[in-house]
């Protein structure tokens, strides 16, 4: 078998990956959302792969993966990897878990961080009304993540929140000493969430990047009584080229409140220091950034080693993206908390979808199921529709 084309297209907010062969068949990768600027990024790979075996896919990662960097850019990397699994798995007739080891469970834990509802404000009622309504979702999830500080609209809204002067725009930019007001703010945010959902669902907070290594550990000392799933990026983290592993030890050893970060980052690589430096207690990679859903294995399984959980990333990853993390969930080991539950941007991606279950989530859980390759493929009579006029060709062979 070999590869005729590589083909891409934005549908909705997410771009979304076709690696077609000479045997007729095809597979899909996705990239997180709000990349549409990746797509010249993605078709920059085209020559390097066409007439490779998509099958042996680890050779034709070799071809490409130096080339990709930190999150956004590897992003295509990623997506090209996923689609590649998804062709071996047809292929061979069987899902993708199987051709990664097999699975370890039959349904995957999620989280919730992508099922959202309009925050009002930034008060602690605010929190605590948002919170009761994710509570309140059906897809009854057993733990929910929330957005603070400086991966929210606090800096903006709380007066006195920093001694840093507030920036707008994109990709969390700000950082800075916060004001013993802000810390307070922040504290008393949490411990209204925390009211809400008791000891019945785990409070992980997303946190920055943005904060100073003193409140780091002034806040994960702070909140300690409250049990807290994770604190997550309080220093690095989204859109952030480096780890600082060596940081973020000094905040993990100060606290017994756990420490998370990963989703920014490229290639297991990437990850040695903070493994084997212990330097957080959880992961999360994202298999949308990291290279691929088994990079994110071979991290998993190294992470395991070292005593560190793993909580995959994957709000923006779309229904493939999701189809991808429910494959690599199944066979990763028993270090594996939950993964970040996608969802599909916007509505109509429900409609142009196939192989999902209904409902997809049921008491936090997704049952794994069995058909080749990632196990879900596009109505593609109904997905032409949104195809921009460039991408008209993009389900023809």
């Amino acid at each position: 078998m070999k590869i005729t084309d590589l083909k891409c297209t934005v549908l909705g907010q997410n771009p979304v990956v076709r690696i077609t062969t000479d045997e007729g068949i095809s597979g899909y990768g996705e990239v997180e959302a709000y990349k549409p600027y990746l797509k010249p990024h993605i078709l920059f790979y085209k020559p390097m792969i066409l007439g490779e075996d998509p099958t042996d896919v680890e050779r034709v990662l070799i071809k490409i993966r130096r080339l990709g960097s930190f999150k956004p850019w590897g992003s295509a990397v990623s997506a090209i990897e996923m689609a590649l699994w998804d062709i071996a798995g047809k292929a061979a007739g069987v899902p993708v878990y199987k051709l990664l080891g097999g699975k370890v469970r039959d349904r995957v834990r999620v989280y919730n961080g992508a099922v959202r509802f309009p925050m009002q404000g930034s008060s602690p009622e605010d929190y605590a009304e948002n919170m009761a309504k994710m509570k309140a979702s059906p897809e009854g999830f057993s733990i929910i993540k929330q957005g603070i500080a400086f991966h929210s609209r606090m800096p903006a809204e709380v007066p006195n929140f920093s001694y840093g002067d507030p920036r707008v725009g994109d990709h969390h930019a700000n950082r800075g000493l916060l004001t013993e007001r802000g810390l307070k703010h922040v504290v008393a945010c949490v411990e209204a969430m925390k009211d809400v959902v008791g000891d019945e669902i785990g409070l992980a907070l997303d946190c920055g990047p943005g904060w100073m290594v003193p409140d780091a550990i002034r806040l994960a000392q702070a909140l300690e009584p409250l049990n807290l799933m994770w604190l997550e990026d309080l220093l690095t983290g989204d859109y952030t080229p480096y780890v600082l592993a060596d940081i973020y030890r000094e905040v993990t050893r100060s606290t017994s409140t756990p420490i998370h970060t990963g989703e920014q980052i490229y290639l297991r690589q990437n990850f040695r220091e903070l493994i084997e430096t212990k330097a957080v207690n959880v992961i999360g990679p994202d298999p949308a950034d990291i290279g691929g859903i088994a990079e994110l294995k071979w991290v998993a399984e190294y992470a395991d080693l070292h005593g560190i959980l793993m909580a995959p990333h994957g709000t923006g990853d779309g229904l493939i993206g999701l189809a991808a993390l429910v494959q690599v969930a199944a066979t990763l080991p028993q270090n594996y908390i939950a993964f970040e539950y996608p969802i599909g941007q916007p509505a109509w991606w429900y409609d142009i979808i196939e192989g999902l279950p209904d409902p997809i989530v049921k008491d936090s859980f997704i049952n794994i199921w069995d058909s080749p390759g990632l196990g879900v493929t596009f109505n593609e009579d109904a997905a032409r529709q949104y195809l921009s006029e460039e991408d008209r060709d993009f389900f023809d062979d």
